[in-house]
């Protein structure tokens, strides 16, 4: 079992390009009422590791820029950070921990929606605030829990109408077996029925499998125009080179590869040729806002080995919680989502602004269409901006009325009040 490693990260501790971050609406908080405490429990170790010890990294980035800004309503950030170590019994283990030995303010944690389905029972038992960072498979109403990654009505609505109108209607998708690959197949299905297209295949495989060749043979006889993939951690990520030695060549489309495993740096050419992935951050992305961001983190971790989505989405999470504070005055919990609950918290972050919709709790991103070329270099041929998470919204989830605290997909969506 690893230790608890808890960072005191103090004002002028780092950051290069730090001017100018202070967050507005301060008010001054005495220093001796103490730390804000952060709880982080993000994988550095296990299946997870490769995509994950950057939200360690980003959430330590963020605090280190805020502090030395002056801190939130004045006073610092401490973050309390354990090693879940990808094992979900661990992960609630220590939300218990973190929620009733550490008395942290506010949690961030988790990468795989099964371990944020692990401990949200937890949080909403010691009725905590939860910050879920992750792109995921979308539809959670819980007010204690707000989800500041990408969902499927960001990335799906884009990516699928492009890939059929692209490459042809007739779509194959493969997925992980849990609720994270079957709510996104859901949304693909959908998405392709409602484009005049056809599913001509669906697989959901256990997330221990790590051989192929029955689905890659499988995928060849269905002759799609396009296959989605929905596939997550170590073992699965091996689909991609099985499928390039076959020589199956059929254009892919993902809402997971490239931006979380980097997997166009790990894994030699071809394997990851003709991805292409709808994600609201990744460290090719050229504007002015992301190179500043890139220099910064690599000035604080120079021996990373790629800035991914997760990485970028805990740094822009800590800020919407500061935000959200200082226009609270307070990290009461209520307090807190009240702030939230005006639709005023923003951050300008790396890839473009990003906010919190009041009514679902889940951020607006900016989308950016990703293309791996044969020898895995990187083009954005396409950029959506301001892409609202309007679906839980419009299917009857609204926190500023009433709290559901539960997990919704488009054949099963909120009851009618």
């Amino acid at each position: 079992m690893r230790t608890l490693q808890t960072h005191w990260l103090r004002r002028g501790a780092l950051v290069a390009g730090a001017a100018g971050i202070a967050l507005s609406g301060a008010t001054a908080v005495a220093q001796d009422e103490g730390p804000i405490r952060i709880g982080v429990l993000e994988d550095q170790s296990g299946e997870f590791a490769a995509a994950t010890i950057q939200k360690v990294h980003g959430a330590e980035l963020a605090a280190a820029e805020i502090n030395a800004a002056g801190g939130i309503l004045g006073r610092e950030i401490e973050l309390v950070i354990y090693d879940p170590q990808s094992d979900n019994r661990r992960y609630q283990e220590l939300m218990r921990r973190i929620l009733q030995r550490d008395n942290v303010d506010v949690v961030f944690a988790g990468f795989s929606s099964a371990s944020r389905e692990a401990v949200r029972p937890i949080v909403n038992q010691f009725d905590a605030l939860y910050f879920y960072t992750n792109q995921y498979e979308g539809g959670v109403c819980d007010a204690n829990v707000v989800a500041t990654g990408a969902v499927p009505e960001q990335q799906f609505s884009t990516l699928v109408p492009w890939m059929m109108e692209t490459y042809g209607p007739r779509v194959y998708t493969i997925a992980a077996d849990y609720n994270f690959g079957q709510i996104s197949a859901e949304w693909v299905r959908q998405l392709v029925e409602d484009g005049g297209g056809e599913m001509v295949g669906e697989e959901f495989i256990p997330l221990g499998v790590s051989q192929f060749s029955q689905t890659i043979q499988n995928i060849q006889e269905a002759a799609p125009d396009v296959l989605m993939t929905l596939l997550v951690g170590t073992a699965q990520a091996s689909f991609y080179e099985q499928a390039a030695a076959a020589d199956l060549g059929i254009p892919m489309g993902s809402s997971v590869n490239v931006a979380q495993g980097y997997e166009h740096r790990r894994f030699d050419p071809p394997a990851l040729a003709g991805m292409h992935v709808t994600a609201n951050y990744i460290e090719e992305v050229e504007t002015q806002a992301s190179l500043d961001f890139v220099e910064r983190w690599r000035a604080m971790f120079p021996d990373e080995v790629y800035i991914n989505q997760p990485g970028q989405n805990s740094y822009v999470g800590i800020y919407l919680y500061a935000a959200a504070v200082e226009m609270a005055g307070t990290t009461e919990k209520e307090a807190v989502r009240a702030a939230i609950q005006t639709g005023e918290i923003c951050h300008d972050a790396p890839e473009g602004q990003v906010c919190i919709d009041p009514a679902s709790q889940h951020a607006s991103h900016t989308i950016y269409l990703v293309q791996v070329g044969e020898d895995h270099s990187i083009s954005i041929p396409q950029v959506w901006e301001g892409i609202e998470p309007y679906w839980l919204g419009e299917a009857g989830c609204d926190l500023t009325v009433r709290d559901h605290d539960a997990q919704y997909t488009p054949s099963n969506p909120p009851p009618a009040e």
